[in-house]
């Protein structure tokens, strides 16, 4: 594991490029609503981006196997589908939730944020979870700090979605992100033997994306047909939000915020 620590500068730059995820994310969210499709949210995120003088991050990264490249500029996934889900002409519809997952690199440096927007009023247990999800991402931030050991963050996040009667994913996980979107380290929502066995001690500088997946039912989830989007096994529905921070000497700052 290699942790490219960023001096002043470089989170200077990240934080101007996490500005633009955060208005790109806003004006989204002040988009959804039923009607409303998912390739319309694309192309309203990537005229933002561009006007930043940006790079939309997602579009054109390799797909696994059979899939191309991803087509878009944002993850948009709905209900069951957890994350990468590829903008369409699919509309809205009262009673989704709409987790959009965004990043861009502007002049070399990169910002990557997700949240999960409600759509009118669905079940009780669905607004639950987004709430849940939403806050164990801030409970993971509020205990990032200089040497603190992320098998401890991990452990609390875990514990508190489980106490709620939800599951985290295993599947996918944070990660380091600087001038590359993915660098080290893999940063985990829960705590499984090989943290335990070479666990993260946050030191200044530290820049991760802390992306906290958590699903209604059961922790399981694949890729649908098309390669990239992924669901829920159990087809319940799956919340997602995501900050780009960096460890500083006395705590912590969410570039995304």
């Amino acid at each position: 594991m290699s942790i490219r620590l960023k001096n002043a500068e470089q989170i200077e730059k990240m934080r101007k490029a996490g500005r633009i995820v955060r208005q790109v994310l806003t004006r989204l969210g002040e988009m959804v609503a039923p009607g409303v499709t998912t390739k319309q949210l694309d192309a309203e995120a990537e005229r933002m981006c561009l006007a930043a003088g940006a790079q939309c991050l997602f579009k054109g990264v390799p797909g696994r196997g059979k899939a191309g490249a991803f087509p878009a500029s944002i993850c948009a996934s709905i209900n069951e589908e957890l994350v990468h889900g590829i903008p369409s002409d699919r509309a809205i519809r009262q009673g989704d939730i709409v987790s959009i997952d965004f990043g861009v690199r502007l002049n070399g440096w990169c910002g990557d944020a997700a949240q999960t927007f409600i759509v009118g009023k669905p079940a009780d247990k669905t607004i639950r979870l987004v709430e849940v999800t939403r806050n164990v991402l801030a409970l993971a931030v509020g205990m990032c700090k200089p040497s603190a050991k992320w098998s401890h963050i991990a452990r609390a996040m875990q514990q508190y979605v489980e106490g709620e009667g939800f599951s985290v994913v295993r599947d996918f996980v944070g990660h380091g992100i600087g001038s590359e979107m993915w660098e080290d380290p893999k940063v985990p929502n829960f705590v499984s033997r090989e943290l335990e066995a070479h666990d993260i001690v946050l030191q200044p500088g530290m820049a991760m994306a802390v992306e906290p997946m958590v699903n209604m039912g059961r922790a399981a989830v694949e890729y649908a047909p098309d390669g990239w989007t992924v669901v829920t096994k159990d087809r319940l529905p799956s919340a997602h939000f995501e900050h780009t921070l960096v460890i500083t000497t006395d705590g912590v700052d969410v570039l995304t915020k």
